[in-house]
């Protein structure tokens, strides 16, 4: 890919499968950074919310990725535990993530210092009560889902004839789970 990436990209990806509170369910936005979607880039790094942080993601302090990547906490954050698992863990795995999508060339390497990522990443509250918690495993999981969630955006995935093909045989699990007086 050379030349500027068409409008904003975005995808999801959601990954579980390890202990309970550690499944990861980033949603990205990826962008040229000189434009619209940098200017929102900039609003969000520099307009705080009170229990929303947002930060750059760091490969560890002083060690910031590109392309330059900002982590916004979906989970109202409350308590220090959490916020040491927040930014520390995931805020590493997230790091990671985005260069393993350089590396496999979703993002193109000579454009990693002209896009910038917006990360909504969610943590599980329940982790806070995680007694013994694996951190590789938690790091692991988020590491997957941001790079696939990168991937998804860049490629425009799923594609519009998939989801038209697959529209009634895809149910939401909380749909599911109502239906069966579940929830």
């Amino acid at each position: 890919m050379s030349g500027r990436i068409a409008g904003i990209r975005v995808g999801e990806a959601l990954v579980a499968g390890g202990p309970p509170g550690t499944a990861a369910e980033p949603e990205v936005a990826i962008g040229e950074l000189d434009g619209p979607f940098g200017t929102a880039f900039a609003n969000l790094l520099g307009n705080q919310v009170v229990g929303h942080s947002r930060v750059l993601a760091l490969l560890n302090t002083d060690v910031m990725v590109r392309p330059a990547t900002l982590c916004v906490s979906k989970v109202t954050v409350s308590s220090e535990r959490y916020t040491n698992i927040l930014m520390g863990t995931v805020q590493y795995a997230t790091a990671m993530g985005v260069l393993d999508s350089v590396r496999a060339g979703d993002i193109p390497k000579e454009k990693a210092n002209d896009l910038g990522i917006i990360v909504s990443v969610w943590l599980n509250p329940s982790i806070v009560n995680v007694e013994n918690l694996d951190h590789k495993i938690l790091f692991d999981i988020h590491r997957e889902a941001t790079q696939r969630a990168i991937h998804k955006a860049m490629s425009n995935e799923p594609s519009i004839d998939w989801l038209l093909q697959n529209q009634d045989k895809i149910i939401h699990k909380y749909f599911e789970k109502g239906l069966k007086g579940e929830i």
